[in-house]
């Protein structure tokens, strides 16, 4: 009997439609592409229209010829690539691959792997949307243009194994941007005056912040100017002029789109952008779950839309209800939109209310459970009520003077108990209560609190605020950001630095050449409009021809002019005071694989290479050196003696300045899992060591106690229950042959 074909896109997604589809489906994967563009040649015909020559991708032989083999066996072919203009494109190339008709109703879209998502996807099968294809090819192209054109040019002018993107060197240019706006930074000083104040006698204190003097908003600048003007408060009489009382609604947030994802992701559990979206494909795809077999945990993880289907709407709503009560259910199913989406997907979202997180955890990885979680978390707030605040603002006079305090304290936390976003934390309110005062009130002053500030410049982009800007400026799409991160990084224009990315010499000096050369590569309005016209020729409004010839026009006229006026670039070389023990030149900065590193500038002939290493300032113990820090192969940093391996002092504790009150030997900071640190003294023959160590012995040896008597305890009744319970034989079930044959067929 022949069965209907089913392609997926990998083998763990296939593994999970095939439990759902039974046995008259056969499901398998294409592992991705199978056509592309050819590596070792441009590919693009430029003089005819821009055709592409796409090639079957080498080591994809033996697979095209089983899927072809299987689809001539199968009496219908379904291509069932992710649901969007990447998996688009892939369903086109197996069309053509499989010698399916244009016309052929052979693509099915489905947002979420779930039994009812898939039946439903093969009961409405529709012709390759041939708009989104163009689009795919179009982003393609236009890749393959500015990548295999400029690309060459800088490995002539200035560098081998460099690149030119037309979405990651605009982000080049924003982290280079920043850092010239902080390098430019002049910090200004400014003031604030504070009091704290009571409401009567020997009534608790609260503060109150100064902010006009005769009603204009008040300006400090300087010590001279803050010290005049605390003198007079300190002179002053304080009285309240105004109380107002007010609720204050903070509304929840949308559930998560793949970029808001990856940003909070960032922020909660420090994960890159790779990172979440590999472990996302992996919730997306199925994992097993012991006996409901491989389950896809989320809807699919591409997608810019907000919107939710009203099913699920319904699922969560029902959750909430039973979980919190009716108070945290808003009457009305919470709405979102935003300005610009391909709404034919969802938001992310858990595809099964019944799998909660607590149910599905012994079945996931540690970073499946953490990503997982703020998912479902996010999701299940978006649909709740939003927390309520009562605020207090209390103005005063004071002369001359306004001041003002102000109060907040969290009524009712609504979505809040559940999830609240990460950049709400950083700022996280805290409850502040004011005593009740009425107008006229006079308060008793008891400090005066003026106190220095300098303005701080922007920061550096994280990869969160990087994503979060891209997004904003309608650069790249969020599948491209993880791979946009990890090219710029590859190719030494940005290095991580504290988990913010820090333009290189060399990301200052290709900017600087892109700049003047190919304005259009690192204009972001002008690569937004190429993002906007993609989502036109996806939509049907504009060709990918059109588009193509209104790029490669001016960029060819550039690309000539380039490498006729450009000569070799000099990279500029960072000297160290560090001699070669061998030739006797100064060592420079080289940057590396693993990061920078010093090595000899007479390279070939010289090739003396020395970590850069961080200096302490704090003595070793054993032979009164430098210690520094060091780093293992894999990255993992530990602290040794500058003068190894004739000194073999080493710690995983960071060594500290402060040094032990009992010995005055050197304090070391240990770092625990939780995030938080411990600090001991270096010396293990101190006494305060051998306290520790005692006290961690017992506290171990009470542990190991517990669990025994816990253990014992269990056994005992293990032991009654064994003896006392009579054991029940159960009577046989009443089951048919068929029936049985199906449960043995499911096990």
């Amino acid at each position: 009997m022949s069965k209907s074909l089913v392609i997926v896109e990998s083998p763990a997604k296939a593994k999970t439609i095939e439990k759902f589809l039974g046995r008259n489906y056969t499901v398998k994967a294409s592992m991705g592409h199978l056509r592309d563009l050819p590596k070792s040649q441009f590919g693009i015909d430029v003089e005819n229209e821009f055709t592409p020559k796409y090639i079957n991708i080498r080591g994809k032989g033996d697979l095209i010829k089983s899927l072809r083999l299987a689809a001539k066996n199968a009496t219908n072919v379904f291509l069932a690539s992710d649901p969007d203009r990447e998996g688009e494109a892939i369903s086109w190339h197996l069309a053509h691959l499989l010698g399916l008709e244009e016309t052929q109703a052979c693509r099915i879209e489905f947002h979420e792997i779930t039994k009812t998502a898939i039946q439903a996807a093969i009961k409405k099968p529709r012709n390759i949307d041939l708009a989104r294809v163009d689009a795919q090819q179009a982003r393609r192209l236009l890749d393959r243009l500015v990548g295999y054109k400029l690309s060459p040019l800088l490995w002539r002018k200035v560098r081998k194994g460099l690149s030119a993107g037309r979405v990651q060197s605009v982000a080049v240019r924003m982290i280079c941007d920043r850092e010239k706006e902080i390098m430019a930074f002049v910090p200004e000083e400014y003031w604030s005056i504070q009091v704290k104040l009571r409401d009567k006698a020997k009534g608790s204190l609260f503060d109150a912040q100064l902010m006009s003097v005769d009603g204009n908003k008040v300006q400090v600048s300087n010590q001279a100017e803050a010290e005049r003007i605390s003198e007079d408060l300190e002179k002053a009489d304080y009285q309240v002029s105004e109380v107002k009382k007010r609720e204050r609604r903070r509304n929840p947030a949308a559930p998560f789109i793949t970029s808001s994802l990856q940003q909070e992701a960032a922020r909660k559990l420090g994960f890159t952008s790779r990172r979440t979206m590999m472990v996302a494909q992996q919730l997306y795809e199925g994992l097993e779950m012991g006996k409901s077999g491989p389950v896809g945990l989320i809807t699919y993880m591409r997608t810019d839309s907000v919107r939710t289907a009203e099913s699920a709407i319904e699922e969560v709503r029902a959750y909430i209800a039973a979980r919190f009560g009716n108070s945290h259910l808003p009457e009305k199913p919470n709405t979102y939109t935003n300005k610009k989406s391909q709404d034919a997907h969802e938001a992310i979202r858990p595809t099964q209310m019944d799998f909660t997180p607590e149910a599905v955890e012994k079945y996931l990885s540690k970073e499946q459970f953490k990503l997982y979680k703020l998912i479902w978390d996010r999701f299940v707030a978006s649909q709740m009520v939003p927390a309520l605040y009562d605020t207090v603002t209390v103005d005063i006079k004071a002369a001359q003077y306004g001041l003002r305090a102000t109060g907040s304290q969290l009524k009712f936390s609504g979505f809040m108990h559940v999830y609240s976003e990460s950049r709400d934390d950083s700022e996280k309110e805290k409850d502040v209560l004011l005593p009740e005062v009425v107008v006229g009130q006079a308060l008793p002053l008891f400090k005066v609190l003026p106190k220095q500030h300098f303005t701080e410049p922007p920061p550096r982009y994280s990869e969160a605020s990087l994503v979060k800007i891209l997004e904003e400026k309608g650069i790249g799409r969020p599948s491209t950001y993880a791979p946009i991160v990890e090219t710029i990084i590859a190719r030494g224009y940005v290095i991580r630095s504290e988990k913010r990315f820090e333009p290189t010499e060399l990301g200052f000096v290709v900017l600087d050449l892109l700049k003047e050369y190919f304005p259009d590569i690192v204009n972001i309005e002008f690569t937004a409009g190429l993002e906007a016209r993609l989502d036109e020729i996806a939509e049907g409004r504009d060709s990918r021809l059109t588009l193509l010839k209104d790029f490669y026009g001016p960029f060819g006229i550039s690309l000539a002019h380039a490498e006729e006026a450009i000569g070799h670039v000099e990279l500029p070389v960072e000297e160290s005071d560090v001699i070669c023990e061998f030739c006797g030149r100064n060592l420079v900065v080289k940057r590396g694989k693993f990061g920078n590193f010093l090595a000899c500038p007479g390279f070939p002939a010289c090739r003396n290479t020395k970590p850069i290493l961080k200096e302490l300032d704090v003595a070793c113990p054993k032979c009164a050196g430098t210690l520094v820090e060091r780093k293992t192969k894999r990255g993992k940093v530990f602290y040794g003696c500058q003068k190894y391996p004739e000194c073999d002092y080493m710690t995983w504790d960071m060594p500290m300045k402060e040094n032990c009150p009992v010995c005055q030997s050197f304090m070391l900071k240990h770092n625990m899992k939780n995030g938080r640190f411990t600090t001991h003294c270096s010396n293990d023959a101190c006494s305060t060591r051998q306290e520790a160590i005692a006290a961690e012995k017992q506290k171990n040896e009470k542990v190991t106690k517990t669990k025994a008597a816990k253990g014992k305890t269990a056994d005992t009744v293990k032991s009654a229950k064994g003896k006392g319970t009579p054991k029940v034989k159960k009577a046989p079930s009443k089951r048919t042959k068929k029936t049985a044959k199906t449960d043995e067929e499911t096990k």
